[in-house]
């Protein structure tokens, strides 16, 4: 059947007899994009609109895409499902392989994920890596599939793009191993961090609006020179800004404009780092977690943490802490989504032989011989690892005691002080009293340390670590909420992007308070809220402080009350409709009228800030004969990175001062 591409298509039809596209390499894409002559450029986001919906199957595995009666495009991917090699796809036109059918069709393919692609890395980059996987690599695949719920990643919210072999923020705290691994640029990572800030700073100045297939073309071209040079988290940066601007043209309800926009801040944040040459952990980091000798570990388990990642990965993260207070951890991660997440948390745990499962660790502990540790504190599998379980503490107990000793309102000033990544998704322990509901939010106010609640405690909101309904964390802070006045003894992840706000993982009883939980002497005096459901028995019976459940004024929110939602709509804005939106802003009979507030309420260096964006946003400046003298990016992309990195500072300012 013939079928031609129309405009007004997308996705799959199975009615008749599609199938998906396979994913494509990044460089593949590019190339095609960069091999069509200007006039085909033009053409090429209309072409691209239809191409999913006509995809055939042909034979031999291979995809079908036909274009009238003598245009067929064929993708025949390679042993992976991936299409990896420019020969791999091709079209019968006559202009192939430099022809818009083809272009258009590996343009409408997802993107590959980097754990797909054959490793690419240049030789330089190897050289300069200086660590190896060897023995110490875990059971889990890499940074994002690993990462825990509730976790930060570059991008400040839900990452959707798959794992990657690369390394990043961890759950642990200080660094037992090594210091991050952070290695002198060489020639090829600056010359790809320069080609990397020049695609992102055109594709902001572009936008959504803008921001098509050529566009995105360029990024990946960017990409793909970061993967040569050795810079995952720059190729990772790179490809999360491409998926959100396809998303966004697509218009995919799970699409968030907010996302983007912190996509794109991490990305200039990191390009500009590469491209000035200065490196860092996270930013110059080899492509996969090194790990090195942690000589005998004796470690006691603290709690469970699901983990699902949006590209279908599923397992479980228990967290560990040995008797110097250094956090560890132990990933089980592999592909399987929510049922492996549910499997996993009673899993075994594949570390040295031992015979525990994780429900077991997360209460236990172990004794670890010749360990590996990774810069983020997670303990490797490999063969010379030697695990003994050893009997668990109670978190009244030291050194497990120490997590809860220290009031909070200091424990997230010195995380953000600190500035390491790791910091920022380490745990935080405390005792609490159960307030109400406030929507989505459990309200609480932290004890002192004789036990009662100070008059002037700010109130604590505690969320969900993930919302996800078949995990245990909403149902059983539901239940908490219905029993106002109980004191409870909690430890999560604190949020930096919300005021007070904190996402926990575990709780239990507080020691020697009588209206407090009262959990299975076998749960070791601690219920894991994405595995565990708390049941009515797990509650003091009769009356206590309060017996009245009912929701709870959670008073005023500093950083949702601060004329910071200018900034950041002007940001958004930028992002959406590219550099005229953001000129646009300031035209008027009088400039800048909506950056007064900002100035009224203290912020006079975001005003500053800002209006020097809308200036730059608006200088373009022509010769006589009309064409722009100055047709670069740069200038605006880095305000636009100064606003945002400033409207950060100030986020994280206004949410430390929420928790005294």
């Amino acid at each position: 059947m013939t079928s031609t591409t129309s405009g007004s298509e997308s996705g799959t039809d199975p009615a008749s007899g599609g199938v998906p596209l396979p994913p494509v390499a990044p460089e593949v894409l590019a190339q095609a994009v960069e091999d069509l002559s200007a006039r085909l450029r033009k053409k090429l986001d209309a072409a691209v609109a239809g191409c999913a919906a006509a995809a055939r199957p042909g034979p031999e595995g291979s995809v079908t895409v036909r274009f009238g009666e003598d245009a067929v495009v064929t993708l025949r991917p390679g042993a992976s499902g991936v299409v990896t090699e420019a020969g791999q796809a091709v079209c019968g036109c006559l202009l192939a392989p430099r022809c818009l059918h083809r272009a258009a069709v590996l343009g409408a393919a997802p993107l590959a994920d980097p754990s797909e692609l054959p490793d690419a890395a240049a030789p330089e980059a190897a050289a300069g890596a200086g660590t190896s996987p060897a023995d110490g690599t875990g059971a889990d695949t890499g940074t994002e599939a690993g990462q825990p719920l509730g976790a930060r990643g570059s991008t400040g919210g839900a990452d959707t793009d798959a794992p990657s072999a690369s390394g990043g923020d961890g759950p642990g705290g200080a660094a037992p191993v090594g210091d991050g691994g952070a290695q002198p640029l060489t020639p090829g990572a600056l010359a790809a961090g320069a080609a990397l800030w020049t695609a992102a700073a055109e594709a902001l100045a572009a936008g959504v609006t803008a921001g098509g297939a050529v566009v995105q073309a360029e990024l990946l071209r960017a990409a793909h020179s970061a993967r040569l040079a050795g810079l995952p988290a720059a190729e990772a940066a790179a490809l999360r800004v491409v998926r959100g601007l396809r998303a966004a043209r697509e218009r995919d309800a799970a699409q968030r404009l907010t996302d983007l926009t912190a996509a794109f801040a991490g990305l200039l944040r990191v390009a500009a780092l590469l491209a000035s040459g200065t490196g860092g952990p996270g930013v110059s980091d080899g492509g996969r977690r090194a790990y090195g000798a942690g000589g005998s570990l004796r470690v006691q388990g603290l709690c469970r943490e699901p983990v699902l990642s949006a590209t279908g990965y599923g397992g479980v993260v228990t967290h560990l802490l040995d008797s110097d207070g250094a956090h560890y951890s132990v990933s089980d991660v592999r592909p399987g989504g929510l049922a492996r997440t549910r499997g996993a948390g009673a899993a075994s745990v594949a570390l040295g032989g031992g015979v525990l499962d994780h429900a077991g660790l997360a209460r236990g502990g172990l004794r670890v011989v010749g360990a590996t540790v990774s810069a983020d504190g997670r303990l490797g599998a490999g063969r010379g690892v030697r695990a003994t379980p050893v009997p668990g503490l109670s978190w009244s107990q030291e050194p497990l005691a120490a997590l809860f000793a220290r009031p909070a309102a200091e424990a997230v000033a010195a995380r953000q002080a600190d500035g390491a990544a790791g910091s920022e998704v380490a745990l935080l322990g405390c005792d609490v009293r159960v307030e109400g509901a406030a929507g989505e939010c459990l309200l609480v106010r932290e004890l002192s340390a004789d036990g009662t609640v100070r008059p002037d405690a700010p109130l604590l909101r505690l969320r969900p670590a993930h919302p996800h309904p078949e995990l245990a964390h909403t149902a059983n802070l539901r239940r908490l909420a219905g029993h106002p006045g109980l004191v409870v003894r909690i430890l999560g992840r604190p949020d930096l992007d919300r005021a007070a706000t904190l996402r926990p993982l575990a709780v239990g009883p507080v020691p020697g308070a009588e209206h407090t939980l009262r959990l299975p002497r076998e749960w070791l005096d601690r219920a894991d809220l994405g595995y565990d459901r708390l049941q009515g028995s797990h509650f003091p019976d009769g009356g206590g402080p309060r017996t009245s459940p009912g929701s709870c004024d959670p008073g005023p929110d500093p950083l949702a009350d601060s004329p910071l939602w200018r900034v950041r709509r002007l940001l958004e804005a930028g992002v959406a409709g590219g550099r005229r939106a953001v000129a646009g802003s300031g035209r008027g009979p009088e400039p800048l009228p909506a950056y007064g507030p900002l100035r009224r309420a203290g912020f006079a260096a975001a005003a500053d800030l800002v209006g020097a964006l809308v200036l730059e946003a608006d200088r373009r400046p022509r010769n006589a004969f009309g064409r722009l003298t100055e047709p670069s990016a740069d200038a605006y992309a880095r305000a636009w990175l100064a606003s945002a990195t400033h409207l950060e500072a100030a986020g994280r300012s206004l949410v430390a001062a929420s928790w005294s």
